[in-house]
């Protein structure tokens, strides 16, 4: 999921060498953290949300090909 999260992440912004994409696992889930430049945090969430919630549903259907729970979370 880590590679997924970073080629995604990394196809949106304008400095791809500053993304920085995190596993932390847990016991019920594995949560991914993603930090990005300053500039590029409104890149990531999108008007509304829409692409982290894109994100988000990606990893909730392939979470579930895995058997595993992934949460993402945007760090600033």
């Amino acid at each position: 999921m880590r590679g997924l999260v970073t080629y995604i992440t990394s196809s949106l912004v304008d400095e791809p060498s500053a993304v920085r994409v995190r596993e932390v696992p847990g016991p019920r889930e594995t949560r991914i953290e993603v930090r990005v430049a300053d500039k590029d945090v409104g890149k990531i969430i999108g008007r509304q949300g829409r692409t982290a919630r894109a994100m988000r549903t990606l990893l909730l259907v392939a979470g579930r090909k895995s058997r595993r729970h992934f949460t993402l979370e945007i760090v600033e």
